[in-house]
């Protein structure tokens, strides 16, 4: 199981930068924990409350939350498919898929190099290179991103004291943020039409901009240009263009279905609405960001932090719920991926070490 690129050499500086940046995440993480700390260490836990969280639970919701959640990797191989017509007249839909599952497994068991074991087997199966995966991996983050910060953004400026513990002066920093991040997603919005129609010129005025920095920082950023003009290759024609945002929206449209579905199974928030589910969800977007192998991370954390300081829940039931969050998000699929990985004889070993194999992202 090799993908078609050659390999590239390994590169010490760059395994560097990557110990530096997981140092960076830890200390934010860490941060973030200490808040809740501060803000709830006379609040003694009280398991019988935590327990009480999981009782009345409606399994009906749960059921769809469950199903919905497993519906949004089928969507993310549909997109990933769009992406491939470039490169490959019909690529296999179920290819996509398995390697999709055993993606989102790999980065549950393995931390953030997880995310390159999708790209990976997607080009060892289909026989492309793996430089243009990584390209189809980064138009991917940027169409999510695009679609996390315009649901962020809307659902921030939209928070009302009634659905909220918040005072005067909180809500106006939410509101104003709010419009800033909207402003940031309408510009990653502008950034992707020019990509799109002037591919060569941007890039040629980004290094020419850069062009004062180190050479091996100017290098990356050329690459990462190169790359992601790669991906827009298949956003030039407009019918895939159309597709990929629609199934991005489907995507997102789903994953809030399926976290609304999930507040409605719990009894503590089945008072929320759909406008405090894509607050919540939007958080904890941001919050998946600090990922630690076979636990999660920031999730758990933000997830804790909004119940309890916007929504007003108990630290018992916001542990609850942010249990079950973190589990419907990262751990729902491994018992699918990992007997998948192993019909198919992947190789977990192999896989630990994919980042010194294929290089930096």
């Amino acid at each position: 199981m090799e993908p078609s690129s050659p390999k590239p050499p390994d590169r010490p500086k760059s395994r560097k930068r990557w110990q530096q940046s997981a140092i960076l995440a830890g200390l934010i993480l860490a941060l973030i924990a200490g808040l809740l700390y501060y803000r709830l260490r006379h609040s003694p836990f009280r398991w019988e409350d935590f327990e009480r969280t999981f009782l009345g639970v409606d399994w009906g919701w749960f059921s769809a939350a469950v199903l919905l959640i497993y519906l949004s990797y089928l969507g993310r191989a549909l997109r990933w498919r769009v992406m491939l017509r470039p490169l490959k007249r019909n690529p296999g839909l179920w290819t996509i898929n398995s390697a999709t599952i055993i993606g989102f497994t790999a980065v549950f068991l393995l931390g953030r190099p997880g995310e390159l074991v999708r790209p990976y087997l997607i080009a060892a199966r289909e026989r492309l290179s793996f430089s243009s995966q990584m390209a189809a991996w980064l138009l991917e983050r940027i169409f999510d991103l695009l679609f996390v910060l315009l649901i962020f953004g809307y659902s921030l400026t939209r928070i009302r004291s009634g659905e909220a513990q918040l005072g005067p002066s909180l809500r106006w920093v939410f509101a104003a943020g709010g419009y800033l991040v909207t402003g940031i997603g309408v510009l990653c919005l502008l950034v992707l039409i020019a990509f799109r129609n002037f591919s060569e010129t941007a890039q040629e005025r980004i290094m020419a901009a850069i062009g004062f920095l180190p050479e091996a920082f100017r290098l990356r950023v050329g690459n990462a240009l190169h790359a992601f003009s790669m991906g827009m290759e298949v956003t030039r024609d407009r019918g895939n263009l159309i597709l990929l945002l629609l199934y991005s929206a489907l995507e997102w449209a789903v994953i809030a279905g399926s976290m609304y579905s999930l507040f409605q199974a719990f009894a503590v928030t089945r008072q929320l609405g759909l406008a405090d589910v894509l607050v919540f969800l939007g958080f904890i977007a941001f919050g998946s960001i600090v990922q630690i192998p076979g636990l999660g991370g920031g999730v758990q954390v933000v997830s804790i932090v909004v119940l309890t300081e916007l929504f007003g829940l108990t630290l018992e039931s916001a542990a609850g719920v942010a249990l079950v969050v973190w589990l419907l998000s990262f751990v729902a699929i491994v018992p699918i991926g990992l007997p998948l990985a192993l019909h198919q004889g992947i190789n977990w070993r192999k896989l630990r070490h994919l980042k010194e194999e294929v290089g930096p992202l």
